[in-house]
């Protein structure tokens, strides 16, 4: 049979490590690059845009479409980063245990 207070005592201390992970991972920024290294942009792991370094040679205004597409991309280079960093965080924290569709950590 099952000891309840062990297994209650194993998620607090589960859940103690993913708040920790989650104030890390909040603290931890990654760059997203697109154009050739032209558009870079930094998010933090609350997916937050801290940085955005443009090329000047990008700035047309006949080309203003071009720019909004490789931000775009650059954004979204970092959030694949981000959740990258996340899912290996949480599978080191929860040994590979799968916890169904739990969106972590924020």
């Amino acid at each position: 049979m099952m000891n309840i207070q062990g297994i209650m005592k194993q998620a607090q201390a589960m859940q103690k490590r993913m708040e920790e992970m989650q104030e890390k991972l909040a603290q931890e920024e990654v760059e997203g690059i697109s154009g050739g290294g032209m558009v870079k942009v930094v998010l933090n792991g609350k997916f937050e845009m801290k940085k955005l370094e443009l090329d000047g040679s990008l700035i047309n205004i006949d080309e203003k479409d071009v720019l909004e597409d490789l931000i775009i991309a650059a954004y979204n280079d970092a959030k694949n980063k981000v959740d990258e960093k996340m899912q290996n965080s949480v599978q080191s924290v929860t040994g590979g245990m799968n916890l169904g569709g739990l969106k972590l950590p924020f």
